[in-house]
């Protein structure tokens, strides 16, 4: 077995030890180094998992080009998954690990992005305008890559890096060097992206990156970030887009812990915790969850063509996870992934590359995000040799701001406004309706995984729910009630072959007086079958949450949408019966609305952002099943009266 001094006073006299990786995870005070052979698979079902003595097993290098497994468009750049398949793990004291690593400076030359700020501005400016504009998700982000070549050994410049990166950050996740042989990885990552032990399946959403020059924050400026509108929205949005994930992988769907302030060297975010409990193995675990949408963007499928449409050359591992898979005591399946962000990759001919990425929601500016980009790869960049160095943190200080009481009160706000059925433990049983239990439900997916929270909400209040993708047309005879679900996309394009889809699906379930709830897209859709003409808003409503009236009852809801119905009167006579509307006093849209075994709403009952959906939903589902099938209706003109 190699011995961690012997294997760093290997590399520092320019020998290869072959493949190893060095890893520090947060709070540890202690490096772990995995040593072993390397193995690349094609598929994540394949990464080497063996039954067998406890421990580490296998840390995989997962490329953002594996997200073709799920079917989702990227630019295939073809770098592979590579495994390192652990045969020796020992643990290096901190200490001792800082006296062996290389203390001296990376050299690099040439450093530059591979797209300009000007281009990347440009580029910022029409996902805001074609893409959120235009009802295609909340959020993307976008990347660019600063390139330069080291100068000297890359693995002993890696090396040096992880050194500089130990001492001057704190608060990592993980931070690491991997090296396959082929490439060398340095990072240090703030984001857990999933975590499997025990059966416990976790994930952390971190948004908002509040920066400071000294060893500690101000606290004043620190409680006015953590009230800003912007970045309050900013982590709710992504906090809906791992709970659809952990709708998937969690038996129940992912309960809400936090938020906390994650405090770090020079900046602090603010973050959840997401936990259920779940049965798959973990590389599906891993497959599903592909990947994190602070890296990606929402709804996740949609983003996929977004960045492949606007970046147009491979990810590489920017955006992945490194993956390290195990046994517990028990012989259980473990599994440890931080986002690959923060990260450096190397040649062995020292070709480096830094890729770093900024979210764009409605709120963005061009300019804004040119800057995140900068600030957020200039902690890495400075390691290796590309930027000033931070100032020296200094000892942690003695009392963390998380533990300030007005901090801990501006956190614990932020839960004020939010559904509870996300953020208390729920015992099964406790929440189901009269008359519900084992009434069969079909939702149709339109692309947007908030299908499967929908899922565990009607599960809850009693109903068996099944979930179909739009592009799998089959019968809906058998089920109770019929949910045409949300997605992306503009409802006016009728002939798009989603829409059509989903209007012939409409047509049917309303022509056969079959129990139909709609749901965003799908009430949109509805809404131009019943005749209300369709609205592109000036200001999406992307991750917005606003209290609205639905049917004489005020409700505290989030939408996530760019287009809207709209109407003048509160009523309207349809070839499909009467309507009743929940209209915006000040414009007209529509907000919801209910027919004679219909129903529709704009805003998403399932969101987190949703105070009062498990309400809305109760009062819906007692308007559709709690009444006879309406007879098959006479159609003609829609009448506005």
């Amino acid at each position: 077995m190699t011995h961690p001094h012997d294997l760093l006073t290997a590399v520092a006299g320019g020998a290869d030890p072959g493949p190893f990786a060095l890893v520090r995870r947060e709070g540890a005070d202690h490096l772990e180094l995995f040593t072993g052979t390397v193995r690349t698979v094609d598929r994540l079902a394949e990464i080497p998992l063996p039954a067998g003595a406890p421990g580490p097993h296998t840390l995989a290098l997962v490329p953002y080009r594996q997200i073709g497994e799920r079917g989702f468009a990227c630019v295939d750049d073809g770098v592979p998954l590579e495994c390192l398949v652990i045969d020796g793990h020992q643990r290096i004291g901190l200490a001792d690990a800082l006296a062996a690593l290389p203390d001296a400076p990376v050299v690099t030359g040439g450093g530059g992005f591979d797209i300009a700020d000007d281009e990347y501005a440009a580029t910022v400016a029409r996902v805001l305008t074609e893409e959120i504009g235009r009802g295609e998700g909340a959020n993307f982000v976008i990347h660019r890559t600063l390139r330069a070549t080291v100068q000297g050994p890359p693995l002993v410049a890696a090396l040096a890096a992880l050194r500089r990166l130990l001492v001057r950050e704190r608060g990592a996740y993980w931070t690491f060097v991997v090296h396959t042989g082929s490439r060398v990885l340095v990072g240090a990552s703030p984001e857990r992206h999933v975590s499997v032990d025990d059966g416990l399946v976790m994930m952390n959403p971190i948004s908002g990156t509040f920066r400071h020059a000294g060893a500690q924050a101000d606290r004043a400026e620190l409680v006015r970030f953590l009230t800003d509108p912007k970045e309050v929205d900013e982590l709710y949005m992504v906090l809906d887009e791992e709970l659809k994930m952990m709708a998937t992988v969690a038996e129940h769907g992912g309960q809400v812990v936090g938020p906390y302030l994650k405090e770090m060297a020079h900046l602090a975010h603010t973050e959840y915790l997401l936990a259920g409990r779940g049965s798959r193995d973990v590389r599906e675990v891993l497959r599903e969850t592909m990947f994190a949408p602070t890296v990606t963007g929402s709804p996740m499928e949609n983003a996929c063509r977004v960045i492949a449409r606007h970046e147009r050359t491979g990810r590489r591992y920017y955006a992945g996870v490194l993956a390290l898979l195990g046994r517990d005591d028990a012989g259980r399946q473990t599994l440890d992934a931080p986002i690959l962000i923060r990260t450096a990759e190397i040649s062995p001919a020292g070709e480096l590359r830094v890729p770093v990425g900024a979210t764009l929601v409605r709120h963005s500016t061009a300019e804004g995000e040119v800057a995140e980009t900068h600030a957020k790869a200039a902690g890495v960049l400075a390691a290796l040799g590309l930027g000033p160095d931070a100032p020296d943190p200094g000892p942690r200080p003695a009392v963390r701001l998380a533990d300030d009481p007005e901090v801990r009160a501006a956190l614990a706000a932020r839960n004020a406004p939010l559904a509870r059925f996300w953020l208390d433990q729920r015992t099964p049983g406790t929440t189901m309706l009269p008359g519900l239990a084992g009434r069969r439900t079909l939702i149709v997916d339109g692309e947007d995984t908030f299908t499967g929270m929908l899922a565990h909400q009607l599960t809850a209040l009693g109903l068996a729910v099944e979930v179909r993708p739009w592009h799998r047309p089959g019968p809906v005879d058998g089920y109770d009630l019929v949910v045409v679900g949300p997605g992306p996309g503009d409802p006016g394009q009728v002939g798009e072959p989603k829409m059509a889809a989903l209007r012939t699906l409409l047509t049917d379930l309303l022509e056969t007086g079959r129990a139909t709830l709609a749901v965003c897209l799908g009430h949109q859709l509805l809404s131009g079958l019943l005749g209300l003409p369709l609205h592109r808003r000036e200001a999406p409503y992307q991750g917005l949450q606003r209290d609205v009236t639905v049917f004489g009852a005020q409700r505290r809801v989030g939408f996530y949408s760019t287009f809207t119905a709209l109407a003048p009167v509160d009523r309207v006579v349809t070839g499909y019966g009467p309507v009743e509307l929940s209209r915006d006093a000040a414009d007209g849209a529509v907000h919801a609305l209910r027919g004679p075994g219909f129903a529709g709403v704009q805003f998403h009952p399932e969101s987190v952002l949703s105070r009062d959906g498990m309400a809305v939903l109760a009062d819906l589902l007692g308007h559709l099943l709690a009444r006879p099938q309406r007879p098959l209706a006479a159609h003609g003109s829609t009448d506005r009266g």
